[in-house]
């Protein structure tokens, strides 16, 4: 059994939180994180953001064995992916909200560039947001193709699928993908109206003076 009990509870915490505000339904979503001695904790398979147990929780050891809990969540290759790419990642997190989703039905989206810039903080807290295609769920080409993106990017949309997101910790993440979700709500409230995005002199500024990843 993992010592991280903290981490544990606070992956359990966050999860019911995203469960109880409508960010993810049913058994959808899976979380992980980096567990003290170079580990994993990863939400099981089949399991419901809103009913996580931490003592259920699936548990890698640093070679990638699973040692414990219950069986992992069928989008692992999604996770090491991130965990391979990017050695900043200290969580994933992977939702099926509905205003992402949505968004990402559209036609004619920016595969390099999700999310328009209509505000700051989705640009702070994510960079440019990758939308790769559809995959079946759990095909690892999925995580095939966040290795492609060779650790730029801190976050993907799967389109039809869902956000991805990773952070430093599992609170991070979890902010993240949220700061993603909103902003796709609000560009799907304004889609079609003469709204205001920031300018590229505002996106520099932003990214300037928050040391933002973001590739010209």
């Amino acid at each position: 059994m993992s010592t991280d009990t903290n981490l544990r509870e606070q992956m359990c915490v966050l999860a019911k939180s995203l469960f109880d505000r409508g960010l993810t339904g049913g058994s959808t979503g899976n979380i992980s994180a980096r567990t003290s001695d170079g580990g994993l904790l990863v939400s099981p398979t089949g399991s419901s953001f809103g009913r996580l147990d931490p003592a259920r929780l699936s548990l890698f050891d640093a070679t990638g064995q699973h040692i414990g809990g219950d069986m992992p969540t069928k989008e692992m290759p999604l996770h090491n992916a991130f965990y391979e790419t990017r050695s900043s990642a200290g969580a994933v997190v992977h939702l099926h909200s509905a205003h992402s989703v949505a968004w990402s039905l559209l036609k004619d989206q920016d595969p390099d560039n999700f999310l328009p810039p209509l505000t700051p903080y989705a640009i702070m807290k994510l960079g440019k947001v990758a939308l790769l295609p559809f995959f079946l769920p759990g095909d690892a080409a999925m995580g095939d193709a966040v290795r492609g993106l060779a650790g730029k990017r801190t976050a993907v949309m799967l389109a039809h699928h869902g956000p991805v997101v990773a952070g430093k910790d599992v609170e991070a993440a979890c902010n993240a993908i949220e700061e993603l979700e909103d902003t796709a709500r609000l560009a799907l409230l304004t889609h079609g109206m003469a709204r205001r995005q920031l300018s590229d002199a505002q996106i520099k500024d932003v990214v300037t003076k928050f040391d933002v990843e973001w590739e010209s």
